[in-house]
């Protein structure tokens, strides 16, 4: 199978080291600018007490507080980063495609794009409900835990920290299908592989679930089991479908292999 045009003469080593480092300046100037533009964000409409939403039912009418002078600051600029990464994770994703795109099959280059938006639509899909669902619900139960035994003083470091961790987590751990998929299409994995785990996968969804969401092992934990067994069965489904078009991809070789042999052999 021929590749793109693109190929036909191949670059120079030192030339791909030269697009290498331009690509490189360019991502790191997107983050740059992604983070400036965030802190701007961030300070201008006061998104940090927007993200101190969640807690404040729990704090009776008190709000969160800092234990050293520069918490507020490196709140602030914590918060810019990631939100900036965010924003310029557009970018530095071109950037990989247009540095890779000249080593890929036109089919693949077709596939790369899909990849790479369903990749960051989980990303935000696992973020988001960790953000409306998870989080709120943690906190519910934490709080009334301890409500009678002691008066809450959450500080601003530990608060930001404990949200960060667990939204970032449930953006990582909704990636399960992309990286079956990668798997799948390396031949590593099968859907039948996969479907001969599938209790080992109730457990290890529950498992994550206790994780992600410390004190409640029941309601909240069963509830964001559901979920991320759900992402397992996604997984299964696309590997089935990765698997099936290599196997198709390798019958017609092997046709093709054999009718080339018959016609030297006559």
């Amino acid at each position: 199978m021929e590749q793109t045009s693109s190929n036909a003469a191949e670059m120079p080593f030192l030339d791909h080291l030269e697009e290498l480092r331009w690509r490189i300046i360019w991502s790191l100037a997107a983050l740059v600018v992604g983070v400036v533009a965030a802190f701007f964000v961030v300070f201008r409409f006061n998104l940090l007490t927007w993200m101190q939403g969640p807690v404040l039912p729990y704090l009776h009418g008190h709000r969160l507080v800092y234990t050293h002078p520069g918490d507020g600051f490196s709140i602030l600029m914590q918060t810019s980063i990631i939100v900036g990464v965010v924003l310029a994770l557009p970018v530095i994703l071109y950037q990989v495609y247009a540095f890779l795109s000249p080593a890929l099959y036109r089919h693949e280059k077709r596939v790369v794009m899909p990849v790479i938006f369903g990749a960051v639509a989980l990303f935000v899909a696992g973020a988001a409900l960790a953000w409306y669902f998870v989080l709120p619900m943690t906190l519910k139960f934490l709080s009334h835990l301890g409500d009678e035994s002691f008066d809450q003083m959450i500080t601003v470091s530990e608060y930001f920290g404990f949200v960060t961790s667990m939204v970032l987590a449930m953006g990582v751990v909704f990636e399960l299908p992309i990286a079956i998929l990668i798997l799948s299409a390396f031949g590593l994995v099968t859907p039948k592989f996969l479907a001969k785990f599938r209790r080992h996968a109730i457990l290890g969804s529950y498992i994550a679930a206790a994780i992600i969401t410390p004190g409640d092992l029941f309601v909240t934990s069963i509830a964001l089991m559901v979920p991320l067994y759900m992402l397992y069965e996604l997984s299964i489904i696309l590997s089935y479908v990765v698997h099936r078009k290599r196997m198709k991809k390798q019958a017609a070789e092997a046709a093709a292999e054999a009718a080339e042999g018959s016609g030297l052999s006559a």
